[in-house]
């Protein structure tokens, strides 16, 4: 009797494991500017963020990856020492109307690399600790993030959103909803030929950043959207963030397609400050997934076999 009670508690246990883990990232439970892009619908992408501060009002954007912590980009932070002037607001949709959902946050401290300097050298990336933490709702959801090293393919269409410059020097008007926009993922190689086409703009597009936009330009992140998220559906459905908004030369121009922060690149980073991020491939089917589902499986189909 005692054995049969115990294995029903470690498979009530389980159950919990496999159930209960923190906020499902990626999935916009209400799901059904940027240049060249259109209004978000409410609730589209709740891990969206809204970084002000008290003197500039809206300066960057970000993402939200775990109740405690944002992502952002390490430019948004001038001197990470002096955060006092910072407001961030989630479940935010309209940047100058109202929000129900709304919700206001200060800083309890940004950690970024040791050694960054500026956005076209690399490293720019920004974990910003949130006082006090965001309480999960249909309008405030964390993201997924990458595995260390996730290559996103080229040609993969993935979506930037913020409340940038709808235009180079034309801020959002009214209201100012979420403006959101699909982006090709460039590869990298490609994508600093395309710089090269004036070598007078010198542009080195390094190992830890990616490129997303189109040859022609129309479409494109621009000033205001810094450090918002790049994010890509996968094939389970989810959102995984590719890449952090950086920098770019002008905004949706041909062959100047827009930086971001790779991701992937900063897993470890990442998870050696920020416990409880959720962590997908690109294509979400990789082996570990796998494998965590099939050792999970196999441990129940043995505990229903001892308590028969």
């Amino acid at each position: 009797m005692r054995c049969a009670e115990c294995c029903w508690t470690v498979f009530v246990i389980l159950i919990g494991l496999w159930t209960g883990e923190a906020q499902e990232c990626g999935r916009p439970p209400m799901m059904n500017r940027i240049v060249g892009g259109s209004s978000a619908s409410e609730g589209a992408w709740p891990w969206q963020v809204d970084i002000q501060t008290s003197t500039q009002g809206h300066v960057c954007g970000g993402s939200i990856i775990s109740d405690s912590w944002v992502l952002s980009a390490a430019h948004c932070f001038p001197n990470p020492n002096d955060i006092s002037s910072y407001t961030i607001y989630a479940g935010r949709l309209q940047l100058n109307g109202w929000n129900p959902d709304e919700s206001s946050h200060s800083i309890r401290r940004v950690v970024v690399p040791l050694g960054y300097t500026h956005p076209e050298f690399g490293q720019d990336i920004a974990l910003v600790e949130l006082n006090p933490p965001v309480v999960w709702s249909d309008r405030v959801q964390p993201v997924c993030l990458p595995y260390d090293n996730v290559e996103f393919s080229s040609d993969m269409k993935c979506m930037v959103t913020g409340w940038g410059d709808i235009r180079e020097g034309v801020s959002l008007q009214g209201v100012g909803p979420l403006q959101e926009v699909q982006v090709p993922i460039i590869d990298s190689k490609t994508c600093q030929d395309m710089y090269l086409t004036n070598p007078s703009e010198n542009v080195d597009i390094r190992a830890d950043m990616m490129c997303a936009g189109f040859p022609e330009g129309g479409k494109d992140s621009c000033q205001g959207d810094s450090g918002g998220p790049l994010v890509c559906e996968i094939s389970d459905g989810s959102w995984v963030q590719a890449g952090i908004v950086s920098f770019g030369l002008s905004c949706a121009k041909a062959n100047r397609p827009g930086v971001y922060a790779k991701v992937s690149s900063f897993s470890n980073f990442i998870k050696g400050h920020v416990g409880g991020v959720q962590l997908k491939s690109a294509s979400s089917h990789n082996w570990a997934d796998r494998v965590m589902v099939l050792i999970r499986t196999l441990t129940l189909l043995v505990l229903v076999q001892i308590l028969r």
